[in-house]
């Protein structure tokens, strides 16, 4: 699953032929290995759960939407997982990257697995540094809460990292309730539309980057270019209500 277009789960209408560009909210979301990122995305932007997905390999989700009475672009970029290994943590070059290119991050573990809630903290660390100036606004998110039978992560113990991160938490089921994933990420998305808008190429120079750093760059993004060429060529636009 590359990019998701024209999702009949959600109620579609016409945009006016022309309008403004709209505001990009770029979201990355990252945690450890199956603990249900992929399916928190496509849970959050299509209402619909599917319960099994290849092996993540930064996939780029974009849709058009309305928060607050405001039209705009939310983009969700899926990472690869994280993993535990004898000798520390590690994480993928595209989860870096993928910090440096959003505006705020989504911190994911399950509840199933001990070792994806240890994650976090490093995971947190990572966006900290990555963050330059600044650390973009974190939501917490605990996946999988209906497999009680299978918990491994007291109920309480998130809240209270949450607390030491300084950021909201949130428990929810991927699987069993769309509102929770619909209501977490809202308020992310909500957040960050109340900030002012990043500076334009043509407003601000761009910020210097470390020689040694790659520009970051969007997985999929020639995909979704050519996408977007081809949806400009037919003259077709849609906008979705969250």
């Amino acid at each position: 699953m590359r990019l998701i277009q024209n999702m009949s789960t959600i109620a579609e209408c016409s945009a006016p032929e022309c309008c403004v560009p709209n505001r990009v909210i770029k979201i990355a979301v990252i945690g450890g290995s199956g603990v249900g990122k992929t399916a928190l995305v496509v849970r959050f932007l299509t209402r619909r759960f599917i319960g099994d997905y290849e092996r993540n390999a930064g996939n780029l989700y974009s849709r058009e939407v309305q928060v607050d009475g405001d039209q705009v672009t939310i983009q969700v970029q899926d990472t690869p997982g994280a993993e535990m290994t004898d000798n520390g943590i590690s994480i993928p070059d595209h989860v870096t990257c993928s910090i440096q290119w959003a505006d705020a991050v989504v911190l994911v573990y399950s509840v199933t697995d001990r070792r994806s809630f240890e994650l976090i903290d490093q995971l947190h660390q990572l966006v900290v540094r990555t963050g330059g100036t600044g650390v973009p606004p974190l939501i917490l998110l605990a996946n999988k809460a209906d497999l009680l039978h299978l918990r491994r992560v007291d109920s309480q113990q998130g809240p209270l990292l949450a607390g030491t991160l300084g950021c909201s938490f949130f428990e929810v089921s991927a699987s069993e309730d769309y509102n929770q994933v619909h209501g977490a990420f809202h308020r992310l998305c909500c957040q960050l539309a109340k900030q002012p808008p990043p500076p334009t190429a043509s407003a601000a120079p761009e910020k210097r980057r470390s020689p040694l750093i790659p520009r970051p760059k969007s997985p999929n993004m020639q995909d979704l270019k050519r996408r977007f060429k081809q949806a400009l060529s037919a003259k077709v636009r849609t906008v979705t209500s969250v």
